[in-house]
């Protein structure tokens, strides 16, 4: 069955970057000129997908207004010669068919995930995650779709983290399929050093079928008293199996500050617009540095 729907969970709190996340969710903070969350519909699209769940929680409505359509600003740009910026606001609403909904209580990634039930109904779906942002030449998403279509197993976007990070990260037991691509039939979230399966950890993304949200209404509090997702996929891994994509592009941990400045440095290197005097400007600090 071919994946059109995506969920975005983007109820997190932000805490790691407070103060800045106190009025604005994290997922609106800027890259250059486009928020985080922006980067993140736009992989989604360019990866097939048509219907786009954010899952939201109170005091993230500036979300929901990025992507509907501004009157007033426009009429103002429609007025000025602005046209490509005009456009390029316009555009964010026109990007798929996106809905929110709110998660009420934050309880953790397999809650907010299980609140896209009726959204989903019996269809497999994307899930991105609202912290991290992916860029590259070949969506991730879409990499994990291919592999959903092929296999007909939920998929798993992993990449080898160092033994310091695997601590804090999800740990998989894999075996090798071809290419990029492993066989999952086991995890443990924050495994202690003595239970490390691998250093290849969840990053973000992954695919799912309609089954695990039978399974998350059975999942018991975990990893901080929450319902967590790797839980319910754990699950999924022991029974029917899950495939592992190790995905190319660079992942931006959007909800850490050395991840927020990594990938404003990088993508306004890349900016078409000013890239080149960012550069100029980058190596005359360097040289004092």
């Amino acid at each position: 069955m071919k994946v059109t729907k995506a969920v975005i969970p983007a109820a997190g709190l932000g805490t790691r970057v407070l103060p800045a996340t106190k009025a604005m969710p994290k997922e609106m903070l800027p890259i250059v000129d486009k928020p985080a969350i922006q980067y993140i519909v736009e992989e989604a699209v360019r990866s097939g997908i048509t219907d786009i769940l954010i899952i939201t929680n109170r005091g993230k409505g500036l979300i929901e207004d990025h992507f509907d359509r501004a009157p007033e600003l426009e009429a103002k740009l429609t007025g000025s010669q602005k046209e490509a910026m005009f456009h390029s606001v316009v555009d964010i609403s026109k990007l798929a068919n996106i809905y929110f909904v709110r998660q009420k209580e934050t309880k953790g990634l397999g809650h907010a995930v299980n609140c896209a039930r009726s959204f989903v109904g019996n269809e497999p779906f994307a899930v991105l995650y609202g912290d991290d942002v992916i860029i590259g030449e070949d969506p991730a998403c879409g990499q994990l779709i291919r592999a959903y279509e092929e296999f007909g197993q939920g998929v798993l976007g992993v990449k080898e983290v160092t033994p310091e990070a695997i601590v804090k990260y999800s740990s998989l037991k894999v075996d090798p399929i071809r290419d990029n691509l492993y066989q999952c039939t086991d995890m443990v979230e924050k495994p202690s050093p003595d239970k490390i399966l691998s250093l290849f950890s969840i990053l973000g993304r992954c695919v799912l079928p309609p089954e695990i949200f039978d399974i998350l209404d059975r999942t018991q509090p975990g990893a901080g008293g929450e319902i967590q997702l790797t839980d319910a996929m754990c699950q999924l891994a022991r029974t029917t199996g899950m495939v592992a994509v190790d995905f190319t592009g660079k992942r931006y941990d959007m909800g850490n500050k050395l991840g927020i400045m990594q990938a404003q440095v990088e993508l306004a290197l890349k900016h078409p617009e000013i890239g080149g005097d960012f550069k100029a400007y980058l190596k005359e600090i360097a040289s004092s540095l």
